[in-house]
């Protein structure tokens, strides 16, 4: 197993005790680190896949250059992609499957606790598995092609925001059950991270019919 691929199954991992320490109500502030560090860790095993495929030529510093729309590096980890394909077959899917079962899981607690309803766990459920389903039958969905996609799913803007914002959603609905925070900016901040992971969903939808 390669350095990506063990951080991808770390923070999967770490979700559990995460989950354990939420609905046992211990520390918040400790949970809310842990939540931060199991996001920050999904950009750290990009930085370890794209280090191993370029032979330890792009450090940290150059990887938050990259991260930030560096177009030079950009051209240049583009080039990597054949090398990153061959470091692990299923580096892209493990990825994407450790994104949802932490993802999932943070629902399905807030959802368990009464702070969130039923319904809205649905629509989530149904919007990875028929995205999922059309993005796995297209290949990937590392290359959009349409400008729509690219800017909204593919963008490195966009992945942080996704990130960024399920991060600060999640940690919010800590304070919610846990400490009795109000619960209208929690759910302001779900309302807009369902209605952002919708779009990105239309978006991959829309790249998965072009040919």
């Amino acid at each position: 197993m390669n350095r990506a691929d063990a951080v991808t199954l770390f923070r999967t991992i770490l979700v559990f005790p995460i989950a354990y320490a939420i609905l046992a109500k211990f520390s918040p502030v400790l949970v809310v680190i842990g939540i931060i560090v199991m996001f920050v860790l999904d950009a750290i095993d990009g930085f370890f896949a794209i280090n191993t495929a370029s032979r330890g030529k792009i450090g940290i510093f150059d990887y938050i250059r990259y991260a930030s729309g560096d177009k030079k590096l950009g051209s240049y980890v583009e080039k990597l992609r054949p090398s990153l394909k061959k470091q692990s077959k299923y580096g892209a899917r493990i990825d994407v499957a450790g994104d949802r079962a932490t993802e999932y899981i943070f629902w399905i607690i807030f959802t368990y606790v009464g702070i969130l309803p039923l319904w809205l766990l649905f629509i989530i459920v149904l919007r990875h598995s028929f995205v999922d389903a059309f993005m796995g039958a297209k290949g990937t969905s590392s290359k959009m092609k349409s400008t729509f996609a690219r800017v909204v799913y593919g963008s490195k803007a966009g992945r942080f925001g996704v990130g960024a914002l399920k991060a600060i959603t999640f940690s919010y609905l800590v304070l919610v059950y846990v400490l009795n925070a109000p619960a209208v900016p929690g759910y302001l901040l779900v309302a807009l991270l369902v209605a952002y992971i919708m779009l990105r969903g239309i978006a991959e939808i829309y790249e998965s019919f072009r040919k």
